[in-house]
């Protein structure tokens, strides 16, 4: 009973984590009308602002791995969390471009060493438990994300501004790393006595399987967030008033696939699974390819929500477990094709909407997810279900 209590504590901050992390990246990205307005950039100086947090990330993932393996993972969340904390604080404040890009870059570095970092952590305390709890941590990440978004579209009606949404999220990063450092798992692999069964060489193998979902996965979350409204908005000529319900069917569908993904995956196994996300996402950005209405532009993002949310965390799930020895420089490496991915799906799309038009380019995440399926042939290499740990030895704080 008491491992039982301590594991469920442990599980309880780490979802906190991901909801700290949804809810400042959400605020950030509802906060760049306000930025851009605020600092006097336009949209192609934004581009240049995002593409360098990508870049960031990347680096802070790589941080990530090194702190894990040197300290043990809960040190680099907690330090990715500190630097989320000052990049969002600072973000709030008017300061000349050229210093406000070096924050949002500063905060970029933070964001991907939480996001591989929480994986990292994901991964220990489902083995703790000895049960699928993944899909569900992600859930506190997407739902945070909608509270976010909400929240700014009341402050912006109110007239009080997206500083108190990012001032919130800063404060929340705060309070986790504060109050949940103690909390969190110490451990560095999942299954660190058996480090020395696991080949090293043999992760290469877990990180391309694992990455190529995580890539794909990303590739149709970032061509449906950065352009369903676009599409809805200038393509089908939408009112007001439904350009932003593609975007919420989707975080809706993602939200409801990550609150049944922790029952569901394990009942049909991951290989069957992984499939049927591949071939829902692509059944969804076909829909919005095939028939060029609103209602089935809106269905289409909701089939491929459905599938993203359950893909990242059954991705996540199969690298940590697959590479016991090694799972947070495994799922440090993983996470670096989140970015690849993101940026694809964004830039892709983007320069394609002038020569084909956006409906066409929806065409690339379809064909992209379809040719990612047999890829889940190579999950049967993998371990397929989490194995739980022992009560943790106490760890020094």
């Amino acid at each position: 009973m008491p491992h039982e209590r301590t594991a469920a504590r442990r599980a309880t901050w780490i979802g906190a984590g991901y909801a700290a992390q949804g809810f400042g990246y959400a605020a950030v990205v509802t906060a760049l009308p306000t930025f851009k307005e605020r600092q006097g950039i336009d949209d192609a100086y934004v581009s240049v602002i995002l593409l360098l947090v990508c870049v960031a990330a990347a680096g802070g993932s790589i941080v990530a791995d090194k702190v894990a393996a040197r300290w043990g993972s809960r040190f680099a969340l907690s330090g990715g969390l500190l630097a989320v904390t000052v990049g969002l604080g600072l973000t709030t404040l008017h300061t000349p471009t050229p210093l406000f890009t070096a924050i949002l870059i500063a905060y970029g570095v933070g964001l991907g060493a939480v996001d591989a970092s929480l994986s990292m952590q994901g991964v220990l305390v489902q083995a703790r438990i000895g049960r699928s709890v993944m899909s569900r941590l992600f859930a506190a990440y997407t739902a945070a994300a909608i509270l976010a978004a909400l929240l700014m579209s009341g402050f912006a009606a109110s007239g009080a501004g997206a500083a108190l949404a990012v001032g919130a999220a800063a404060l929340i990063a705060a309070v986790v790393v504060a109050a949940g450092f103690t909390s969190f798992e110490p451990g560095r692999t999942a299954m660190p006595e058996l480090a020395r069964e696991t080949r090293h060489d043999g992760t290469r193998h877990v990180v391309w399987v694992c990455g190529a979902f995580i890539f794909t996965a990303f590739l149709a979350d970032s061509a449906v967030s950065t352009w369903s409204s676009v599409y809805l908005d200038d393509s089908l000529k939408a009112t007001a008033a439904v350009v932003p319900l593609g975007y919420a069917a989707y975080q809706a569908a993602v939200l409801l696939a990550r609150l049944a993904g922790d029952h569901v995956v394990p009942r049909l196994g991951r290989i069957p699974a992984a499939a049927g996300c591949l071939l829902i996402c692509a059944l969804g950005c076909g829909v919005v390819v095939a028939l060029p209405s609103i209602p089935a532009a809106i269905l289409g993002f909701g089939l491929t929500g459905i599938g993203v949310g359950v893909l990242v965390p059954l991705a996540f799930s199969a690298a940590g477990e697959a590479a016991p020895g090694h799972s947070d420089e495994v799922i440090a490496r993983v996470n670096l094709f989140n970015y690849g991915g993101a940026l694809v799906g964004a830039v892709l799309l983007g320069a394609l909407s002038e020569p084909i038009g956006l409906r066409l380019a929806f065409l690339i995440p379809a064909l992209i997810l379809l040719a990612t399926v047999p890829a889940v042939r190579s999950l049967r290499r993998l371990a397929t279900t989490p194995t739980a740990l022992p009560p943790p030895a106490p760890a020094p704080r």
